[in-house]
C-alpha cells in the first residue's frame, strides 16, 4: 500500500491518498483522509478526521469535499491540486488579459534536462483560458521524464508538453529545425504514438503548417482520441504540445482548445 500526503498550508489542512498495492479486480481502491485545524492537542483546539476506503470516483468526490481540485488526467491515476500546493513552485502564468485568458513562459529558472543529450531547455509558451491551472507532473507517468508540463480544467480539457532529445533518433541535430526531422507525415506518424498510446493511421483528420518568428510549427488535429498535436524542435530538443479533451468537452470547447494547440511556442 502506498500513501501520498498533502498539506495545504492556508488552511491547515491535509489530504492522505493511499493506493491498496493489490486492489481488487476491476476496481481501483484508495484510502482518503481528510483532516482540517491544528493537530495538537489542547481544550481549545479541535480536529476532525475521516477515512473510507473508496474507489476512485468516491475517491474524488471525497476529495473536493476536503476543499481541493483533483485533475484526473486518462491513464495517469490521480493528481491532485491544491490552492496554495504550488505556491513553492515557479510561477510561469501572467495576469489575464482582457479576455480573460493568460500566458504560460517556461521560467528559465525551472528545473529540467538530464541524462545524454540533454541541455537546459530553451522556454517555451502557450495561452489558456482562466480556469487553466498547472498539474503535477509525476515520473510515474507514461511519458516518463520526457512530460515537461502538464495543464488542465476539469470541465474543459487538459494539455501536456513532451520535450525529447533530437538524440533519441539522429546524432546530427544539435540545432534541430522540425524540417530537418521529418516532413508532417513522418513527425506524426513517428511521434504521435508517443501522445496518445497507439497509431495514428487513420486517425489524422487535418494537418497544417504555420510559422512564427522563423519557427516552423507542424499542427494536427486527430480523432480519436479528440486531440490537436502542435510539434516544433529547437536546441537539441522535439518539442510536442497536445491537447485533449473528452467527447462532450471537446463539442463544448473546441475552438477555445484549438486556440490552446494554436497559441503555443517556442521562444
Amino acid at each position: 500500500m502506498s500513501s501520498l500526503a498533502l498539506f495545504l498550508p492556508s488552511s491547515s489542512s491535509s489530504l492522505l491518498l493511499t493506493k491498496q498495492a493489490h486492489p481488487a479486480k476491476g476496481r481501483a481502491a484508495a484510502v482518503v483522509r481528510c483532516s482540517s485545524g491544528s493537530t495538537h492537542s489542547g481544550s481549545h483546539e479541535q480536529e476532525r478526521e475521516r477515512m473510507a476506503l473508496l474507489g476512485r470516483r468516491d475517491a474524488l468526490a471525497s476529495a473536493a469535499a476536503c476543499g481541493v481540485s483533483v485533475l484526473g488526467f486518462a491513464g495517469d491515476g490521480l493528481a491532485v491540486v491544491g490552492q496554495g500546493l504550488l505556491a513553492g513552485r515557479i510561477p510561469g502564468l501572467s495576469d489575464p488579459d482582457e479576455n480573460g485568458w493568460r500566458t504560460y513562459r517556461r521560467p528559465d529558472e525551472k528545473s529540467g534536462g538530464h541524462g545524454v543529450g540533454w541541455s537546459p531547455i530553451i522556454p517555451y509558451s502557450f495561452k489558456v483560458p482562466g480556469g487553466w491551472e498547472e498539474a503535477p507532473v509525476s515520473i510515474a507517468d507514461l511519458g516518463g521524464t520526457e512530460i515537461d508540463l502538464r495543464f488542465g480544467n476539469p470541465k474543459e480539457g487538459r494539455l501536456s508538453v513532451i520535450v525529447a532529445p533530437t538524440r533519441r533518433f539522429a546524432d546530427d541535430l544539435e540545432d534541430a529545425t522540425i524540417e530537418k526531422i521529418g516532413s508532417p507525415e513522418k513527425v506524426i506518424s513517428a511521434f504521435g504514438p508517443e501522445v496518445i498510446g497507439e497509431n495514428v493511421e487513420g486517425k489524422v483528420l487535418a494537418t497544417a503548417t504555420a510559422e512564427y518568428s522563423g519557427r516552423t510549427y507542424y499542427q494536427f488535429e486527430l480523432e480519436p482520441p479528440h486531440i490537436f498535436i502542435t510539434a516544433t524542435a529547437a536546441g537539441n530538443r522535439l518539442y510536442l504540445f497536445s491537447v485533449t479533451a473528452n467527447g462532450l468537452q471537446w463539442k463544448r470547447h473546441y475552438k477555445d482548445l484549438k486556440q490552446i494547440a494554436e497559441s503555443f511556442r517556442v521562444v
